[in-house]
């Protein structure tokens, strides 16, 4: 947990074009999201997260998606340097991230994303031996998230690990969700979207939101 809200991080998720670079270099969220799984529309292949991440502002932590895939894969990107942390979103368990953290050969963080349907979801999440839970919400829909869902947030309650607040937060919520649930982090994806596309102006709404709301 952030020893105050003013330590609340932002994480815009999906980035997929040489022009939500410019805009994450403009605005400077703590973390991106680069989407590393089959079969999303954010999706991006390894050579673009490459480029993506050579391109990107160093001051800004760089983050995979992957949903049920091999280990191995998910630990190359780490090991090549494109990414710093790997973030599971499908049914990975602890035997899992133990492997992950065997394939991995340098300092790597891991987020464990939680489908919200219940707090007995947030409970036993915290078993998991990841560094981070992200909390988003069960929309009925394939793993993944980028749905623009919200879940309710007064499941939460007790969580021993620090977590980043996902399902449908936009610059709209966003103050209130700092306020009720502190998270460690927040993080956001079709909310800064026009038809399908990162909006620079809905990223900086996002952005500049977050900051009011933690002032």
């Amino acid at each position: 947990m952030p020893d105050t809200e003013r330590d609340v991080k932002i994480k815009i998720c999906g980035l997929r074009r040489m022009e939500d670079i410019k805009y994450a270099n403009m605005l400077l969220p703590d973390y991106t999201g680069f989407i590393l799984a089959d079969g999303f529309s954010r999706q991006i292949t390894k050579k673009q997260a490459a480029e993506f991440a050579s391109q990107l502002d160093k001051r800004i932590k760089r983050v995979g998606v992957f949903v049920n895939q091999p280990a191995k894969t998910a630990a190359e990107y780490v090991n090549n340097g494109i990414i710093q942390y790997v973030q599971l979103h499908g049914d990975e368990d602890n035997r899992y991230i133990d492997n992950l953290k065997g394939y991995v050969k340098r300092e790597f963080g891991i987020i464990k994303a939680i489908r919200v349907r219940s707090a007995e979801d947030i409970k036993k999440a915290a078993d998991y031996k990841c560094d981070y839970l992200l909390l988003d919400a069960y929309s009925g829909r394939q793993a993944g998230g980028g749905n623009g869902v919200v879940f309710d947030w007064t499941l939460i309650k007790n969580i021993s690990k620090p977590f980043f607040l996902a399902g449908g937060i936009s610059h709209l919520n966003v103050a209130d969700a700092i306020k009720m649930v502190k998270p460690y982090a927040v993080d956001a994806s079709s909310s800064m979207e026009t038809d399908g596309y990162k909006d620079y102006n809905k990223m900086k709404a996002f952005v500049d939101a977050v900051h009011g709301g933690i002032r």
